[in-house]
């Protein structure tokens, strides 16, 4: 090892006797230097100390360096320090090999092992009147960080210090160590309670003896403590004595996902969703981790992340046809009142969008807008969508319950579609909402206050309907407050190029195709054609003919059949006749489909069938 390390130093052209230290940091730099190694330092320091206060003769320093070599603490007996080549063991001064030849510090750092190096086997002749003995040290990682040298006369020299010195070493290493994984709890513990005061609900855990062990901000507030007071207590101190089934979820351990619990806290009962796990250890429980959510919280965020998408405001009302003019002014007034609205006309008239309009604008736009297309749900369902249901109100019910859309709309805007689809029995149920503006959920007993507002929209005449026994006659007059009748498209001939022109533009797009423009012949025979689909009719006609079109033109060629047709058949022939006209061809084209059918017409399907029996289709 010895010869070796004088090949080294032959080699690094190191001068045996004009060679000296290089202090390579002072000052502000040797401090940034120094405080890079705080912790290696403030580790290996009381090391040190306890070291040299052990052996007691004090005839030698000790020495800590960084993995480069450079020094960056020293201790030990003063009258050492003081001698001549002792006084360049301090700070920022350079003992690698490479400056000053094979010693304690760079000898152990370049073999990264224990090495001894007594008297003349310096390669330094000024270093043959010591004796060094330098080990590694490592990081938790096994990286090489630093070495620690006993330094001394080596007529002095201890028959144990190479050992002492692989002692100190593994000390240090072995605090490193332990600092580190207690670090490493430290920021595991902060990541855990990051995470714990992240969540939404309140958190709580349990251990088996009902003591709290865990504890969010959030579930301290539901609970009027503070966290630290919680942490001190138990179940039974904390919950009291009114909590009861909240007290046995815990005891016996049960799991539920959000579970209607009623919590009281002093006189106050407030409804929360439960959901509880339990902790095991060794396959044992030990405890139980449980969260809090307060329902109207919950509800709030159901509404939020279920409710319909809103849009559409007045921005997107096109149109330049005075009597549709008029109807957005009448949507516009709608919106700044709190008056439930009544929106009348033929599907495809944009009912939704207008609906949506007025949500958006109203005084309650940061509210949920929740739609239902009464027409669409199996009648034995439309209660349960409407109102909800409690658990085990009927076979599939959900576990635990659900809302309804009056619920889940509350504080905002509920749009009943396909209104006049409503069974009268459920009309009856609508109608003590109006009144009362409470909910009872399916098989439920508890009244649940909602705060809403409802935008109704048909397609049916409500007043014939009303005389005819179908509806209800008071309902009526609920929700005819504010009666808008929308435009029908056949009306609005001097906004029919300006639709083909947006929705030919928005689909070409949507399909990645070269911008596409109607001819003349095309717009004419639009201006003649009923459009008993209205605007969705319009859209689809366009929608097909945009798939099959090659050309950048759109001519008469490109249209279907039924609406190509209208040009020999002149301008009069009844609606009617065209509605009949456009149902057998869709019904042909989706093979009976009634849904496809249905959905294309932007009608119920209840309705279709009704048509496809008035034309005997």
């Amino acid at each position: 090892m010895i010869l070796d390390s004088w090949d080294r130093c032959h080699y690094y052209k190191v001068n045996p006797i004009k060679a000296k230290p290089i202090t390579v940091y002072q000052g502000i730099e040797l401090e940034t230097h120094v405080n890079k190694y705080r912790k290696l330092i403030d580790v290996s320091l009381p090391v040190m100390k306890n070291l040299f206060n052990f052996v007691g003769d004090g005839n030698f320093v000790i020495v800590l360096a960084d993995e480069q070599g450079c020094l960056l603490e020293m201790y030990g007996d003063e009258k050492v320090k003081s001698s001549a080549i002792a006084g360049d063991f301090v700070p920022g001064v350079d003992w690698s090999e490479k400056t000053i030849g094979n010693n304690g510090v760079g000898t152990a750092l370049f073999l990264d092992k224990p090495v001894q190096i007594f008297g003349r086997e310096h390669y330094w002749l000024e270093a043959h009147h010591w004796t060094c003995s330098g080990a590694p040290i490592h990081d938790p990682q096994g990286r090489l960080i630093g070495a620690l040298v006993i330094s001394g006369s080596y007529e002095k020299v201890h028959p144990h210090t190479l050992g002492m010195a692989v002692t100190a070493v593994n000390a240090i290493e072995n605090q490193l160590k332990l600092e580190e994984t207690v670090s490493l709890l430290e920021l595991s513990n902060n990541y855990k309670n990051a995470i714990i005061e992240s969540i939404s609900e309140g958190l709580l855990a349990v251990d088996e003896e009902g003591q709290i062990t865990q504890i969010n901000s959030i579930a301290a507030q539901y609970l009027e403590h503070n966290a630290a007071e919680s942490l001190k207590g138990n179940c039974d101190t904390i919950f009291g004595d009114k909590n009861s089934e909240l007290k046995n979820m815990i005891k016996f351990n049960r799991q539920v996902t959000d579970h209607e619990v009623d919590i009281f806290i002093g006189k106050v009962k407030t409804t929360y969703l439960v959901t509880t796990r339990p902790i095991k250890g060794n396959g044992i429980n030990k405890g139980t981790v449980l969260l809090l959510n307060e329902i109207s919280r919950a509800q709030k965020l159901v509404q939020r992340m279920s409710g319909a998408r809103v849009n559409c405001t007045f921005l997107d009302l096109v149109g330049e046809e005075p009597a549709y003019l008029e109807t957005v002014e009448l949507a516009r007034k709608a919106a700044d009142s709190t008056s439930n609205v009544l929106l009348l006309g033929e599907s495809g008239t944009g009912k939704d969008v207008f609906a949506q309009a007025i949500h958006n604008t109203g005084i309650r736009k940061r509210g949920p807008f929740v739609a239902l297309n009464c027409g669409a749900i199996p009648r034995e369902l439309i209660a349960s969508e409407l109102f909800g249901y409690v658990e085990g109100a009927f076979t599939g019910a959900s576990r635990g319950g659900k809302m309804g859309k009056f619920e889940l709309a509350s504080g905002g805007t509920i749009f009943l579609d396909e209104i006049g689809e409503m069974p009268l029995e459920l009309q009856t149920s609508l109608l003590r909402v109006l009144e009362t503006k409470t909910i009872t959920r399916v098989s439920g007993n508890d009244v649940i206050p909602v705060d809403v507002r409802i935008i109704a929209a048909t397609n049916k005449d409500l007043s014939l309907e009303v005389s005819q026994g179908k509806f209800r006659q008071d309902l009526f007059y609920r929700l005819n407050v504010f009666a808008i009748r929308m435009v029908p498209l056949r009306e609005r001939k001097e906004d029919i190029a300006l639709f083909t022109k947006r929705i030919l533009d928005n689909l070409c797009i949507k399909f990645k195709k070269p911008a596409i423009k109607p001819d003349k012949n095309v717009l004419e025979i639009f201006n003649k054609y009923p459009w008993p689909g209205n605007i969705r009719e319009l859209q689809n006609v366009l929608e097909r003919v945009v798939n099959v079109c090659n050309d950048t033109i759109l001519s008469i060629d490109h249209l279907p059949v039924e609406i190509r047709s209208t040009k020999t058949r002149g301008n009069y022939m009844p609606i009617k006749n065209y509605e009949r006209d456009l149902i057998e061809s869709l019904l042909e084209q989706h093979n009976r489909n009634i849904t496809r059918v249905a959905n294309e017409l932007g009608v119920a399907r209840t309705t279709l069938y009704q048509k496809i029996a008035k034309y005997k289709l």
